[in-house]
């Protein structure tokens, strides 16, 4: 298994939290931060070549996620991509000059666009394709594609979102461990 590639990009190199885990096959590039306990799982690709990518405490980037940012074009700056703390972002999720505000679910496959935000507390369904300058509110649940708002979360998914937070925190720790061993 070849180790993460952390890689400086015109003078701007990775900050990396001591305690976030950073699986193998990982490519960070540029001005990337990446808070305590945040995991960023195998074949994942930060890449922070034309804006900042913030990466929050405690969380999860699963499996073969590409997170980049949109770029400055003429009259505007671009968008960085954020994401705040305690976040989920499945397996294969695409993140493209976005916002994820605290608590917040990406669903495995999905894909986020430049300039849109997720609120705290809100969830982007699997396979999910949230279009440009698009805004999910705290508490909602929006899937398709384009994706669309179907329902307000219930409070016993709110609490799985959470739980699955804890469980990833725990299970990079495992992971780190057999990586170690």
């Amino acid at each position: 298994m070849s180790p993460p590639s952390i890689v400086s990009f015109e003078g701007k190199a990775p900050v990396i939290h001591p305690t976030a885990f950073i699986a193998p096959g990982c490519c960070i590039i540029g001005d990337v931060e990446i808070g305590a306990n945040a995991s960023i799982w195998y074949n994942c690709v930060l890449r922070g070549d034309v804006n900042p990518i913030r990466i929050g405490v405690g969380t999860n980037i699963q499996e073969g996620t590409v997170i980049h940012c949109d770029g400055p074009k003429p009259g505007r700056p671009g968008f960085p991509t954020l994401i705040g703390r305690e976040v989920l972002v499945g397996h294969m999720a695409l993140i493209h000059g976005t916002t994820l505000h605290d608590h917040c679910f990406v669903g495995l496959g999905s894909v986020a666009m430049d300039g849109c935000e997720i609120e705290s507390g809100a969830m982007l369904a699997a396979g999910a394709l949230l279009t440009p300058g698009k805004n999910i509110r705290s508490g909602q649940l929006w899937a398709g594609r384009p994706a669309k708002f179907m329902r307000d979360l219930t409070s016993a998914e709110e609490i799985g979102n959470k739980m699955a937070v804890a469980h990833y925190q725990a299970l990079a720790s495992r992971h780190r461990e057999a990586l170690c061993a």
